[in-house]
């Protein structure tokens, strides 16, 4: 195979209340993440939002000891986490921690800089893996965007 194959996470910030009790969602995670990395993808761009793109990144660093890869955190501004909760600005800078390579896109909050920060990733990818469960709202956007792209689409 020739030069890597790259992967960005979308998806709803309410995924947690997605899997309250049910675990065919976190499975099927696991499921396409694997997927992915037997299939070659050895490069991830995590979004760093709450929801999905943080379990997302958790559940690819559960496979950091069996493959090779990198993950991206593409932070839109520096204080993205400032206004999570605790619990969740814990998982944001351990994940944070265990990346690869951060960028950050913008010195300071700006109008759209989400979206921005969500075609980044797509530009850059040839698969996006995403949780999405409406038909409004930046996932639906950005997994549009992908496939004007033609870039390939995996629903968790």
């Amino acid at each position: 195979m020739d030069g890597r194959r790259v992967c960005a996470f979308t998806g709803h910030r309410d995924f947690d209340f997605f899997c309250l009790g049910d675990r065919t969602i976190k499975d099927n995670l696991m499921y396409e993440l694997e997927h992915l990395l037997d299939s070659g993808v050895d490069k991830f761009y995590c979004g760093m939002a709450e929801g999905f793109d943080l379990a997302a990144a958790e559940g690819l660093l559960h496979f950091a000891g069996k493959y090779r890869f990198s993950l991206v955190a593409a932070i839109p501004f520096p204080r993205q986490s400032a206004s999570y909760f605790d619990d969740q600005k814990e998982r944001y800078n351990e994940i944070l921690k265990s990346c690869t390579e951060k960028v950050v896109l913008y010195d300071n909050y700006v109008n759209g800089c989400l979206l921005a920060r969500d075609r980044y990733m797509v530009d850059r990818s040839d698969v996006v893996l995403c949780f999405l469960r409406r038909d409004s709202g930046g996932t639906f956007y950005t997994v549009n965007y992908a496939k004007r792209l033609q870039k390939e689409v995996l629903y968790v």
